[in-house]
C-alpha cells in the first residue's frame, strides 16, 4: 500500500471586502452605470440635502426678485450710464478701461441697457423661483452677474487699504455653479416635469435627458 500523504487545509484566499475576523462584507448596491450607492439608511439625509438646495434655490430667486424690482425703478433707468460710470474712480488704468468700454456701448441708448438688465435679473428670478429651464438660468444669472462684478462693482475694487470684501456679484456666480451641480431644478420645480417634453432641448432643464437613481420610499 501507498502511504497516505496527509492533506493540509488549504488557506481561504482573503476577500477584499473581508472583515479582520473573516467575515464577509455584504456589497453595497450600484446602479446600472455608475459607482456604488450609498446605503438605504443614508438615503433619506442625502434627499434632505438635496431638498434643502431646492429651497436655497426658491430663497436665491427671492434675492434676484428684488434686485429685478430696483433695477425697474426710474432712479436706475435714468441714471443707468452714470451709475456705470462711477465705478471707474480709483481704480487701475486696465480696469478703467475696461469699464469705459462698456460705459460707452451703454451710452448709444442708456434706457434700453438699463431695461434690458431689469428684464434678464426679472427673467432669472422667475426661474429660480419656479425651477423652470434651470440649467439655461443658471447660465444666464451667472454670466449677468459676472458681467456685472466686472463692470458696476469693478472686479470688487479698487483694492486699496480699507476695502473689505471683493464684491457680491462673484458670490452669485458660485451660487448658480452649486445649484447646477445639484440639480436643484428638480426640487420643488418644474423642471421634473419636463422629462420627454424637451427632447433635445433637454439640457436646458436640470436632471431632463437622464435616467435618475430611483429613491426607495419609506413604509
Amino acid at each position: 500500500m501507498l502511504p497516505t500523504i496527509p492533506q493540509t487545509a488549504q488557506p481561504r484566499p482573503v476577500s477584499p471586502l473581508s472583515t479582520p475576523g473573516g467575515e464577509e462584507k455584504p456589497l453595497s448596491k450600484t446602479s446600472e452605470d455608475g459607482p456604488p450607492a450609498r446605503s438605504v439608511a443614508s438615503l433619506p439625509l442625502v434627499l434632505w440635502r438635496l431638498k434643502g438646495m431646492g429651497i436655497l434655490r426658491i430663497v436665491f430667486g427671492m434675492v434676484w426678485a428684488i434686485d429685478a424690482w430696483f433695477k425697474w425703478q426710474p432712479g436706475f433707468v435714468n441714471s443707468f450710464a452714470d451709475y456705470l460710470s462711477g465705478a471707474q474712480e480709483g481704480q487701475p488704468a486696465i480696469v478703467k478701461g475696461w469699464i469705459g468700454f462698456w460705459v460707452t456701448i451703454v451710452k448709444v441708448d442708456p434706457h434700453v441697457f438699463a431695461h434690458l438688465v431689469a428684464l434678464g435679473e426679472t427673467a432669472v428670478a422667475i426661474g429660480l423661483l419656479l425651477g423652470l429651464l434651470s440649467n439655461l438660468t443658471y447660465a444666464v444669472g451667472g454670466l449677468l452677474s459676472l458681467v456685472i462684478w466686472s463692470t458696476a462693482e469693478g472686479f470688487g475694487g479698487p483694492y486699496i487699504a480699507g476695502s473689505v470684501d471683493i464684491g457680491s456679484a462673484i458670490i452669485y456666480v458660485l451660487v448658480f455653479v452649486g445649484l447646477f451641480l445639484s440639480s436643484a431644478g428638480l426640487y420643488y420645480g418644474l423642471d421634473r416635469r419636463l422629462d420627454g417634453v424637451l427632447q433635445r432641448w433637454s439640457f436646458l432643464a436640470s436632471g431632463t435627458g437622464r435616467r435618475a437613481t430611483p429613491v426607495p420610499t419609506q413604509r
